[in-house]
């Protein structure tokens, strides 16, 4: 069933949401102090690709410096982008059909409000990633 969901995601709103992370990622890491916020937006453009089956965990070795980068992210880029999944999310939930992509958007939120010091595993392992 997931794959069915992510390939209907895929043709309506992933393939499009991927390919503005993607820009983003590549604008962020045109200067170095961008290149972790770049990672960042590489990280939330293969989760808005595929989202169905996966989820996001914290990573408990994240320090100060992911601290630091989540409260500018936060004011200068995830404010507005969280803003846009709930208003995506709130848009696609008006129909039963689109319900479950609601969900996904709304799954996007946490990660595209504050995403350094995330992970993101599939939902069947959600710790099998933090094992070393």
């Amino acid at each position: 069933m997931k794959t069915l969901l992510n390939i209907i995601w895929l043709v309506l709103s992933g393939f499009w949401l991927f390919l503005g992370y993607l820009l983003a990622g590549v604008l962020l890491c045109v200067t170095i102090i961008g290149i972790p916020f770049g990672i960042a937006a590489f990280r939330i453009a293969g989760y808005a690709l595929w989202p169905f089956g996966r989820t996001t965990v914290e990573r408990r070795d994240a320090g100060a410096p992911s601290c630091v980068g989540n409260v500018l992210w936060l004011v200068l880029a995830g404010w507005w982008l969280a803003l846009a999944h709930i208003t995506t999310g709130i848009a696609l939930c008006l129909t039963i059909i689109g319900i479950p992509f609601g969900v996904a958007n709304f799954k996007l939120i946490p990660v595209s409000l504050l995403p350094l010091g995330r992970e993101i595993v599939r939902t069947d392992e959600p710790f099998g990633a933090r094992v070393a």
